[in-house]
């Protein structure tokens, strides 16, 4: 690990996070194909578009949280606890409950940026609390266990599962949700502040940037996007589940620290989260290509988060590493 440190020191200033992660995906899609050829078929790229949809959504919410400098645990919660709002009230409000799950995600983002900011909590001890908390909803109001979006409930589903022009409706939401946050980065004034926070709070304080509602904003965006990736896992898999998003908490996290993002803020975006999303998908169904067992994913995304940070971290923000 050492020799990663001195590697990522020796680089020029933001080399490493600019060209490393697209060289990675080229070479993850050359080595499969020769592993497995076929991989690159119009099949399996739509399967990796509609794969890599929740995962960049999911993402790209945490991405707004670590560029202002925090972390946010609570993400599969509030996921699974939307899926399991929109699979009950499916039924009986029909298009309606998808505005009341995504809602959830709003208050519960709210909640995390609240408890960080003005109770001064950390924001992995605030967010991991916040998360517990939602998983319990979860489990209570589903009754601990899956519920099935009945043939009813399915009229209003249907149409995520579809496809426009061969690409996946899934797709194109993600797609929707990257625009939308790639100009908010940067072209608003909230964008710039995030980074502006994320480079040194201190300095935007002085700035007369309103750090607070900056943060408390992130962590909006971060539940809201959290609840839209539960919808539509919902939608698709036609159940909701206490625990349906409970394997995405590592790879969303990976997926933005792979793409190129800094750990400790300031530094990174939406475009280097959609690099590191479609590098997690690719190893994920690669090692399905190439017969590693599926056991196997997170001790392999674990890896690769370790190896991401050691790089791409910014160690002059770190007097002390603990």
């Amino acid at each position: 690990m050492n020799y990663l440190s001195n590697l990522a020191s020796q680089l020029p200033a933001g080399w490493a996070r600019g060209f490393i992660p697209p060289a990675l995906l080229v070479v993850l899609i050359v080595i499969i194909e020769i592993a497995s050829p076929g991989f690159l078929t119009g099949e399996t790229l739509a399967l990796l578009l509609a794969n890599t949809a929740v995962l960049f959504i999911l993402a790209t919410g945490v991405t707004f949280v670590i560029l202002v400098g925090g972390i946010d645990l609570s993400i599969q919660a509030v996921a699974s606890l939307a899926s399991v709002i929109l699979a009950q009230l499916l039924p009986s409000l029909g298009f309606a409950a998808f505005p009341v799950a995504i809602a959830a995600g709003v208050v519960f983002g709210l909640v995390s940026g609240y408890v960080h900011v003005r109770l001064k909590v950390p924001s992995f001890v605030a967010t991991l609390a916040t998360g517990g908390v939602v998983a319990g909803m979860a489990l209570w109001t589903a009754q601990g266990r899956a519920i099935t979006i009945e043939e009813g409930g399915r009229l209003a589903t249907n149409w995520i599962n579809g496809t426009v022009s061969g690409v996946p409706v899934v797709a194109l939401i993600a797609a929707v949700v990257g625009l939308a946050s790639f100009l908010i980065l940067r072209y608003t004034r909230f964008g710039r502040h995030c980074l502006a926070v994320g480079a040194g709070e201190p300095a935007a304080l002085a700035a007369g940037i309103n750090v607070d509602r900056t943060k408390i904003i992130a962590f909006i965006i971060s539940g809201t996007l959290a609840a839209i990736a539960g919808v539509i896992l919902a939608a698709r898999l036609s159940s909701g589940s206490p625990s349906l998003a409970n394997q995405l908490l590592l790879p969303a996290i990976a997926a933005v620290i792979v793409g190129g993002t800094a750990i400790t803020g300031g530094l990174g975006g939406v475009g280097r989260t959609a690099v590191g999303a479609l590098i997690i998908s690719i190893v994920r169904i690669g090692m399905t290509f190439v017969g590693i067992n599926i056991f196997a994913e997170n001790v392999v995304f674990g890896a690769v988060l370790i190896i991401a940070v050691a790089i791409t971290i910014d160690r002059s923000k770190i007097a002390i590493i603990k």
